[in-house]
C-alpha cells in the first residue's frame, strides 16, 4: 500500500502566520493560525520583529501536525508565502539588525524621490522594473536605512523578504521567488532577475540579494535540527513559494487570462493573470511576475480593505468587541444590511495607511464624509464596505481601460465571508462575483506549489484545475447597482478635492 503524501503551505501574514496541510489531491486536512503584534513607532510607520514570524511558524506547524495525526515523514514539501515588500536586514552572522519595515510603512517618500531621480525619471524607472517607486516597496526601505541609520546599513550583509527569512531559518538557504522579488523594485520584471542597471544607479551591491527562483522550484531541504524540532523529515523539500498576492491568486485558480480575483484581506487586491509582461505607463497599477512559471500579473492595491472594518470594530465599537459570545462583525453586518445602498449620503475613504491604487499617495488619510444626525453605526459600517468597494472598482476600471479581459471575478479573504459585502461588491462592480471551494488563500496556493515541486502535478495549472471550483455566484441587484453608479463619481471626486489638504495634515504630524 502506497504511503500518502502531504504538503504544507505557510503564509507569513501581517497579523499572523497560517500553516495549512493538504493531501496530494488538494484536500485541506488541518490548519492553524498564530497572531503577533504590529508596531507603529510613529504615525504611518509599521514594523515587526522577524522572531515573531519564526515563533508562529514553528507553533502552527506543530499544531497542524498534531491536529492531522500524520507522520512527519509523510510531509514531502513545504511552500512559503508572505506579506510582500517587507525588509529583513541581516548582518554577516545572520542576525537581524533592526525590526523589519512592512508593506504599509509610509516613511520613505524622500527615498522614492531619490530612486526616481537616480533612475533618470519615472518613465526610465518603469522601463527598468515595470513599476514606479512607491513607499511600500522594499528598495526605498533599503535607501532609508542607508540615509537614516547609516550605522545599521554598514552592518548589512543580506536583505530578505519576510517569507524568505523563514526559508533561511528552515533550510539555511538564501533564496526568493520572482513574484515576491517583483515587489522590491529591484527586479527586471521582464527578464525575471535582478536589474543590474538599477542596482548600479542606486549604488546597491547585488550580493545582498538572494538568488531568484520560479515559485515551484525546490530551494533546499530542512536543516536536520529544524526537522527534528518540528517532527518532520530532513528530506522535506522547501519550494520557492510566492508573495501573498500571487500565492492567493494561485489559491483562487487565477492561472489563466480572463479570471480576476478580488481579495478582501487587511489590504485589498484586484489581480489578473497575463501571459505577457504588459504594464501601465501611468504607474497606477503594479506589474509583477506571477507564481505561474514564466507568466506575469497586474494588480491594484487598496492598503486598508478588511483592515478598515477591523479598525472600525477595534477603535469605534469597543463595547461590541468586548462582549462575550457576540461576533461584532455579525452584528455590524446585520445593522448595515438594514441601511439602503449608498448609506444615505455617507462616504468613507479607506486611506488609513495612505493609498496605493490609483493615487500612490502616502499622505492620504481615512475619512467619513457626509455625516448627519440621522446616521448611526450601521450606516458607518456599510459606508466602510462601500468605500472599500469603490476603491477596488477603481482598479477594475484601470484594467478595463488597458483592455484587460475580465470574464469572471472571484472573491477571497476574510471580508469575502460576509454575504452583505459580497453583494455590495457585485452591485458596485456591476457584474457577478464568485466564491470557490478553497478558502485558505495564499497558504493553499503555496501548498499546491509544494505539491508541484514534489511532482504530484506536472504544473500549477494542472493542480488548480484538479482542486479548485466555483461554488457560489452573486449577481448585482438593479436598484443598488444604480445607486452605486451615481455614488462612484462622487467618491472619486472626494480624493481630488482633499489631496492638498491631506498633505497639509501630514505636515501637522
Amino acid at each position: 500500500m502506497a504511503t500518502l503524501s502531504y504538503y504544507l503551505g505557510i503564509d507569513i501574514g501581517t497579523s499572523g502566520t497560517k500553516s495549512l496541510l493538504i493531501d496530494s489531491s488538494g484536500n485541506p486536512i488541518a490548519e492553524a493560525t498564530m497572531g503577533y503584534a504590529l508596531a507603529t513607532p510613529k504615525p504611518l510607520w509599521t514594523e515587526q520583529n522577524p522572531e515573531d514570524w519564526w515563533t508562529a511558524t514553528k507553533g502552527t506547524i506543530l499544531a497542524v501536525l498534531k491536529k492531522a495525526k500524520v507522520k512527519g515523514t509523510q510531509v514531502k514539501a513545504i511552500g512559503l508565502s508572505g506579506q510582500m515588500h517587507g525588509s529583513v536586514f541581516l548582518d554577516s552572522r545572520g542576525r537581524v539588525i533592526r525590526p523589519a519595515l512592512l508593506w504599509n510603512d509610509q516613511r520613505t517618500d524622500a527615498e522614492c524621490e531619490e530612486i526616481t531621480r537616480r533612475a533618470g525619471g519615472r518613465d526610465a524607472l518603469i522601463s527598468m522594473v515595470a513599476n514606479p517607486a512607491l513607499t511600500g516597496f522594499t528598495a526605498p526601505k533599503l535607501l532609508w536605512l542607508r540615509n537614516k541609520e547609516p550605522k545599521n546599513y554598514d552592518k548589512l550583509k543580506h536583505l530578505l523578504l519576510p517569507k524568505d527569512e523563514i526559508r533561511r531559518r528552515l533550510t539555511g538557504e538564501l533564496a526568493t521567488d520572482a513574484s515576491d522579488a517583483s515587489g522590491m523594485l529591484l527586479l527586471d520584471v521582464v527578464k525575471r532577475n535582478w536589474s543590474k542597471e538599477l542596482l548600479s544607479k542606486l549604488d546597491v551591491d547585488p550580493s545582498i540579494l538572494a538568488p531568484v527562483f520560479e515559485s515551484e522550484q525546490v530551494t533546499g531541504t530542512l536543516r536536520k535540527d529544524v526537522a527534528e524540532m518540528l517532527g518532520l523529515s530532513p528530506e522535506c523539500k522547501v519550494v520557492a513559494g510566492a508573495g501573498d498576492c500571487a500565492a492567493g491568486a494561485v489559491g483562487n485558480g487565477i492561472v489563466k487570462q480572463g479570471i480576476v480575483t478580488t481579495s478582501l484581506g487587511t489590504s485589498g487586491v484586484v489581480f489578473c493573470h497575463s501571459d505577457t509582461p504588459q504594464y501601465d505607463r501611468a504607474g497606477r497599477i503594479h506589474t509583477f511576475c506571477h507564481a505561474v512559471h514564466g507568466k506575469w500579473h497586474m494588480m491594484g492595491v487598496t492598503l486598508s480593505a478588511a483592515g478598515s472594518l477591523q479598525w472600525f470594530v477595534q477603535q469605534l465599537c469597543t463595547e461590541l468587541a468586548k462582549k462575550k459570545g457576540v461576533d461584532p462583525y455579525d452584528v455590524l453586518n446585520e445593522e448595515a444590511a438594514q441601511v439602503p445602498a449608498g448609506s444615505e449620503g455617507l462616504f468613507y475613504l479607506p486611506y488609513l495607511a495612505g493609498e496605493r491604487t490609483p493615487h500612490a499617495d502616502p499622505f492620504a488619510r481615512g475619512c467619513f464624509i457626509g455625516l448627519t444626525n440621522k446616521h448611526a453605526r450601521g450606516h458607518m459600517a456599510r459606508s466602510v464596505m462601500e468605500g472599500v468597494g469603490y476603491s477596488l472598482r477603481e482598479s477594475l476600471d484601470i484594467f478595463e481601460n488597458l483592455e484587460v479581459p475580465v470574464k469572471e471575478i472571484r472573491l477571497s479573504g476574510g471580508g469575502a465571508k460576509s454575504q452583505l459585502w459580497k453583494q455590495i461588491l457585485a452591485d458596485i462592480f456591476g457584474q457577478k462575483v464568485c466564491t470557490i471551494n478553497a478558502e485558505q488563500g495564499p497558504a493553499f496556493g503555496v501548498a499546491l506549489l509544494a505539491a508541484v515541486g514534489d511532482g504530484a502535478y506536472s504544473n500549477i495549472e494542472e493542480a488548480c484545475k484538479a482542486t479548485i471550483s466555483v461554488v457560489e455566484k452573486v449577481a448585482p441587484q438593479r436598484g443598488p447597482q444604480k445607486s452605486y453608479q451615481q455614488g462612484f463619481p462622487v467618491y472619486r471626486k472626494l480624493y481630488t478635492a482633499l489631496k492638498d489638504r491631506f498633505a497639509d495634515i501630514h505636515q501637522l504630524g
